[in-house]
């Protein structure tokens, strides 16, 4: 067995968040009112949003000021006169309750549980993603979850894996391998704190950046051959 730790990144590698995101957005801002418009407001959503979590990431914001500023400055910039912390609030209980699968999930889970322990590394919201994992039927193979949140350090910081590290059953470097999509958080991490990485790459994106994926995919389905 070549690894016998499987850590994921949970939001894009396990779960479809942008298909969670758009749906717990359209359904908060007609709660709240708003009908017409709604796709151009999500894309400036998304827009402010990455540039929080990058923020957030590189520690200058806290997470509690993210979740509330996404939504301020996205009715700001439309002059509309609705409540961020009320948006913010709801939009947050409905990524819950909307969960979208990747293409191949299960099966990989249910692979990768078999050969060894599977553990989730997020940097989102740890009650959310908790009840996202619940919702999405993936419990029964994740061993573990570590959100930046309980550790208070972000990935790509080795301390958030250090912190996950130490919540599995055993952990060895070279038996570890980190799964995820971003580059600037799980690669570039797996390679600081000196561990293997497979980058799911569904776009077939190039790689123009420092971070170096031993392995790389672009379907869940091949991740299993190169793994164990």
């Amino acid at each position: 067995m070549k690894h016998s730790l499987f850590l994921f990144d949970l939001d894009d590698t396990l779960l479809d968040f942008r298909a969670s995101e758009q749906l717990s957005f359209e359904r908060v801002l007609r709660e709240l009112g708003f009908q017409a418009g709604i796709d151009k407001l999500f894309q400036q959503y998304q827009i402010f949003n990455i540039e929080l979590w990058r923020a957030f990431e590189a520690g200058t914001v806290s997470k509690d000021f993210l979740k509330i500023e996404r939504f301020r400055k996205t009715f700001a910039a439309n002059k509309l006169e609705l409540d961020p912390h009320q948006a913010s609030h709801r939009y947050l209980e409905s990524l819950s309750e909307t969960v979208v699968l990747v293409d191949g999930a299960r099966n990989l889970c249910a692979t990768l549980a078999a050969a060894g322990e599977v553990g989730i590394i997020t940097n989102g919201v740890a009650h959310i993603q908790d009840r996202r994992i619940a919702n999405s039927g993936l419990g029964d193979y994740i061993s573990f979850t570590a959100t930046s949140e309980a550790c208070g350090f972000a990935k790509p910081d080795t301390r958030f894996f250090e912190y996950a590290s130490r919540m599995a059953r055993a952990f060895s470097k070279e038996q570890t391998v980190i799964i995820g999509d971003r580059l600037d958080a799980d690669i570039l991490g797996a390679n600081r704190f000196g561990i293997e990485s497979c980058w799911y790459n569904p776009g077939r994106l190039a790689n123009d950046t420092a971070a170096r994926p031993t392995f790389e995919a672009s379907h869940l389905d091949q991740v299993a051959g190169v793994l164990v």
